[in-house]
């Protein structure tokens, strides 16, 4: 590091995303993508003439694309922001609201929370899932923290019915509750009918799963106008052209083509089942999934070495060292029919060879 870092970055350590190769002889299922392409309407907005003006800087409001969300939603454009990723937003929420208060969220989850939080020294407090990985509900409703939740959970992808986590906002107003739904749209029921009912709670989502746009890095986040309001701010002080003319035409566009999210979702969560149902008859744990990963272990292959085996054969999946408890559990994202196909076309070879 050079000499001129701030002493309190001295010993900050940066997110790792999963592995991004080179090259292309990989089947990917390390990061949670799509392999679903964009809507046909974004690539008609792609291809159209707008983008001869990139000349020009685009409205920082992003009005196009909150009308859109807005309308999808049945929400008012104050209380929407969007961000250059759902990651940009979550900046913005702990700069804006947790600078100088404590926090809390699962042990187990995703781990840009802790490296936010490291980054920016807020006092924060991990809570332990259960033992079957699920959220410990009561443990949020007593705490006095803010709290910061993904529903459905990455990576073991259990979720919370909205009406448990409408028991955890209404228990005590005075702190915030922020719900990262970015697997939502897979078969789940998101909570934003609840901002209109609580003003301390804020919803994120983002376009990167479910409407297959990991590569433009659009998301939203929703809550009450006061808070939106607040966020606003930040964003106008850090950011203020956060999302290029590109961005905002490509998410209005993915936005309001529901039909063509729908058929991406019946496709993925019909390939997670087949891949969830073809792993446990190799006798394979399988978690619930309500995402678009399984979260996966074997009695007597060890996660480490079944992701090697994996990676040997081009198959590209994550594994986490730590905590302790998912050390032996492997995160697949589910991709296309095929590239399932192919997935347990290795597992079984990998069987027989250690078997063997």
């Amino acid at each position: 590091m050079s000499r001129f870092i701030s002493e309190r970055y001295v010993n900050m350590a940066p997110y790792i995303p999963g592995e991004q190769p080179k090259d292309s002889h990989f089947i990917k299922l390390n990061a949670n993508e799509t392999a679903c392409p964009p809507s046909p309407k974004v690539l008609e907005v792609l291809a159209s003439s707008r983008m001869n003006n990139l000349g020009r800087y685009t409205d920082p409001s992003s009005m196009e694309l909150k009308k859109a969300i807005a309308q999808n939603y049945n929400l008012k454009t104050d209380q929407i922001i969007t961000g250059n990723g759902s990651d940009e937003l979550l900046g913005y929420i702990f700069l804006t609201f947790f600078e100088r208060s404590r926090i809390c969220y699962p042990d187990i989850t995703y781990g840009f929370y802790k490296t936010l939080a490291d980054a920016f020294a807020i006092d924060q407090q991990e809570i332990p899932l259960k033992q079957d990985f699920h959220v410990d509900i009561n443990a949020y409703i007593k705490s006095d923290r803010h709290i910061i939740l993904a529903n459905p959970n990455a990576p073991t992808g259990y979720v919370l019915p909205v009406s448990q986590i409408e028991k955890i906002v209404a228990a005590k107003p005075d702190r915030l509750v922020v719900i990262d739904e970015a697997y939502i749209d897979y078969g789940n029921e998101s909570c934003i009918p609840l901002i209109n009912k609580y003003d301390n709670l804020l919803v994120i989502h983002t376009m990167s799963k479910s409407r297959n746009l990991a590569g433009a890095h659009i998301g939203y986040c929703l809550g009450h106008k006061t808070l939106i309001k607040d966020l606003e701010n930040m964003r106008g002080v850090l950011n203020p052209f956060n999302l290029s003319d590109i961005n905002m035409a490509v998410g209005t566009a993915a936005i309001y083509d529901k039909d063509y999210l729908k058929s991406s979702i019946d496709a993925i969560i019909e390939t997670r089942d087949y891949t969830t149902e073809a792993l446990r008859k190799l006798d394979f744990y399988v978690l619930s999934s309500h995402t678009n990963f399984i979260f996966v272990s074997h009695p007597w292959l060890s996660a480490a070495e079944y992701n090697a085996q994996l990676r040997n054969l081009g198959i590209l999946a994550r594994h986490y060292n730590s905590p302790e408890r998912i050390k032996n559990f492997l995160r697949i994202t589910i991709g296309t029919k095929e590239e399932m196909a192919a997935v347990i076309a290795a597992t079984k070879k990998i069987l027989l060879k250690i078997a063997a």
